[in-house]
């Protein structure tokens, strides 16, 4: 019997930590506090609603946060190094291209990059309108 409980929080906090963004980035594309990103990051379980923003906001499906696996990750990257002794090779046979999913996720942090970026734009110029309107 498998009592292993996916935490789902702490998958977004992994796949996070993973493409390189701070909590407090995620917070800003998401209208949210740095704290309430610290709070999704400890709940074992998301709301529907919560977890469609928060992987639309990293670039991930819904599914990568419900089921990544630290094991998986492993394994995947234990089965493409090369060792003459063959002390890493664990018998995982990915189904998909390692190397096709590397390429996805750059293009999945790329998008949310241009995202972050855009958002920052819209952001400033809302600034901007602000103080020419108290000029």
């Amino acid at each position: 019997m498998d009592t292993h409980v996916i935490h789902q929080g702490r998958n977004v906090k992994r796949i996070r930590e993973m493409l390189g963004i701070k909590q407090d980035v995620l917070a800003t594309s998401l209208g949210l506090s740095q704290q309430s990103i610290s709070q999704i990051e400890q709940k074992e379980v998301l709301e529907i609603a919560t977890l469609q923003k928060v992987s639309k906001a990293l670039g991930v499906s819904e599914d990568a946060i419900k089921s990544f696996s630290e094991e998986a990750v492993v394994n995947i990257v234990a089965n493409t190094i090369n060792n003459h002794d063959q002390s890493a090779v664990v018998n995982y046979y990915p189904t998909f291209n390692p190397i096709d999913k590397i390429v996805e996720l750059y293009e999945e942090k790329s998008a949310l990059y241009e995202r972050m970026l855009t958002l920052e734009k819209e952001r400033n110029e809302l600034l901007l309108k602000l103080l020419n309107s108290k000029e």
